[in-house]
Parts: structure tokens; C-alpha cells; sequence
């Protein structure tokens, strides 16, 4: 496994045991939550048909495909209101340019919170520029609410930088 591999495979794991973070945060919810990372792997037929398989990932390079996942479940007997999941994306990897516009991220570790179209970055110099998917740090869900029994799954694309 060369460097680049390696760094990538402790980013995976490290961003993948982080997704626990929230619920750790909310130790009184009855929320539990579980990360994953799929590669993307598209192929085509003998036939010029295409298709998508999401597949654990191995040998990865600059411009795979990535989808990082997490799936939630209430275990309790009472609605959650509000719950808030943060994953942070590693650093070998950037926000894909099709992720939802909607998604709420950070471009800024954490501190500040939008979408993406209202973000700006500031330079060395003091200036200002719009925020790019490649200045995303971390995106964010707030569950409005989650029943008893109710399960989902949170995704966002990325790709390697």
C-alpha cells in the first residue's frame, strides 16, 4: 500500500469512527447512528448499458467517487426533536460538485454553518471569495423529528482529492 493509500485508509476509519460523534454528543438520545464509505464503481455492459454498484473500497485514486453514509434509528419510545448529525469530510477527499445545494455545510472547521451558495472563505490576505465544494469541511442534518422505531440513512458524495 503506498503513502497515498495508507493516509487515505486512516482518513476512511477516522472519519468513519467519527460519525459516532453525534450520538456521543446527545448521550441521552436514544438515536444510535452508523457510518460507512462506498466506492462508486460504474461499468458497462456488452451492450453499451450502464450501470452503478457501490462497493467497499480498495485501491482508490485521485477522482474516485466516494459516498459517505450514515444511518440512524430511534431505539427509544419517544419522538426525537431536533437531532443534529455532523460528519466532518477527511481531508483527502472534497465535496462532489453534485451534492445537494441544499446540504448544509462548514467551510470553516465547524464555527459557521450554511449552504454552500451563502458561504464565503477568507484568504491569507484578509480578502474574501465565495466558498468552493473543495473548502467544505463538514456537512450537517438536523432531524426535525425522529418517531420511535423510525430509521433513515444521511449520504453525502465526495471524491478524491
Amino acid at each position: 500500500m503506498n503513502i497515498f493509500q495508507k493516509a487515505l485508509a486512516t482518513a476512511l476509519f477516522v472519519a468513519t469512527a467519527s460519525m459516532a460523534g453525534p450520538a456521543l454528543a446527545q448521550e441521552a438520545s436514544p438515536v444510535s447512528l452508523s457510518g460507512d464509505v462506498k466506492a462508486v464503481v460504474t461499468s458497462v455492459d456488452a451492450e453499451g448499458n450502464q450501470s452503478v454498484e457501490l462497493v467497499e473500497p480498495s485501491t482508490i485514486v485521485p477522482g474516485d467517487r466516494l459516498i459517505f453514509g450514515t444511518d440512524y434509528a430511534n431505539t427509544g419510545d419517544e419522538p426525537v426533536k431536533n437531532f443534529v448529525v455532523t460528519n466532518p469530510l477527511p481531508g483527502p477527499v472534497r465535496l462532489a460538485p453534485d451534492a445537494d445545494a441544499q446540504l448544509v455545510v462548514s467551510v470553516d472547521g465547524g464555527k459557521s454553518w450554511g449552504t454552500l451558495s451563502g458561504l464565503a472563505v477568507t484568504l491569507e490576505d484578509g480578502s474574501t471569495r465565495s466558498a468552493t465544494h473543495q473548502d467544505v469541511t463538514h456537512v450537517r442534518w438536523t432531524l426535525a423529528e425522529i418517531a420511535p422505531g423510525e430509521n433513515g440513512r444521511l449520504e453525502y458524495p465526495a471524491i478524491i482529492r
